[in-house]
């Protein structure tokens, strides 16, 4: 008969409110660990309970400031050095992900340099979500589990039991993303093409397609100022839509973005929890990947199948 290993479950600082909803899923407890501040902004990392030969899972998004990668550093290393048996990193939310390639000459690939610190660092394994691009997993030379948010987005979409329903997509970038849900829904795609004048201003936008009198779905994985999807929203009313919702993986909403949702012409726009959102806006609502998380946590620890819980 065969026996599950021991596992223990870590949480950095920022990402503990996840932690503690994959934990409850998985009924067992976070894991008890210290972070020590010092007066210049450095910190030290301590497990204050044994690890060894445990598989320890560390919970941590690498979203902004930078201090959340390098927990999540300091906590691998001491997980490695404390004779933990294996280190997996479960990272919601990959940053840096949009530096994936050389768009123009002398810039560095941000997504590999952190892919390499991980790696360096000891990670044994990555759990994470919805990457910025699919080709990020090729970075790692370690087993990735890629997760898809459509396993909670789908689900809601459908609830709205919206009629003459069409999904779209704010930039032809996240065309196979939104052709995905559209196939999967049955419904039409329309496609947004936009124009920047500079990083995080969009200029001018077109849509491809036909969206009078449709209730449109807009899908995306990053909502970062909301300058393109807010402006998509507009363009896509404006060309006679009936009603304008949208659905993204991850919830940066650098600021002025929360203002920019108010004020636009989304209903609403629905996030997961892998980044934690706090500003109050009413038109924003997050849908929780805990129990997502905590199901692939057990079938990693299981050998079980990754794949066969995806519904698309």
């Amino acid at each position: 008969m065969s026996t599950r290993a021991p596992f223990m479950v870590f949480s950095g600082t920022k990402s503990r409110y996840l932690a503690e909803k994959i934990c409850a899923s998985l009924k067992c407890p976070l894991g008890n660990m210290n972070i020590t501040h010092f007066a210049d902004g450095e910190f030290a990392v301590s497990y204050e309970e044994s690890i060894r030969g445990a598989n320890v899972f560390l919970v941590q998004s690498t979203f902004p400031n930078s201090d959340n990668l390098m927990e999540l550093l300091l906590m691998v290393d001491a997980a490695k050095r404390a004779s933990a048996k294996s280190v997996i990193a479960v990272i919601p939310y990959f940053g840096w992900a949009r530096q994936d390639r050389k768009d123009k000459p002398r810039v560095s690939i941000g997504a590999k340099l952190v892919a390499d610190l991980l790696s360096v660092a000891g990670i044994d394994r990555l759990i994470t979500m919805d990457l910025h691009a699919d080709q990020i997993q090729g970075f790692f030379n370690i087993p990735v589990d890629h997760l898809y948010a459509s396993a909670v987005f789908l689900p809601y979409i459908q609830s709205l039991h919206l009629e003459d329903l069409v999904i779209a997509t704010p930039d032809v970038g996240g065309s196979k993303r939104a052709s995905t849900f559209s196939k999967y829904l049955g419904v039409p795609l329309v496609l947004g093409n936009k124009t920047r004048s500079k990083a995080n201003e969009v200029s001018t936008m077109q849509i491809i397609g036909d969206v009078e009198g449709k209730n449109v779905v807009l899908v995306d994985d990053i909502v970062d100022t909301a300058g393109t999807i807010t402006k998509a929203a507009n363009v896509m009313l404006d060309a006679g839509a009936k009603s304008v919702r949208a659905i993204a993986s991850h919830c940066v909403m650098s600021d002025p973005a929360s203002e920019r949702v108010n004020s636009s012409a989304l209903q609403e726009i629905v996030f997961t929890d892998s980044i934690p959102y706090c500003k109050g806006c009413p038109k924003v609502k997050q849908l929780s990947i805990a129990s997502m998380f905590a199901e692939t946590i057990r079938r990693v620890l299981n050998n079980e199948s990754i794949s066969s819980q995806y519904i698309i």
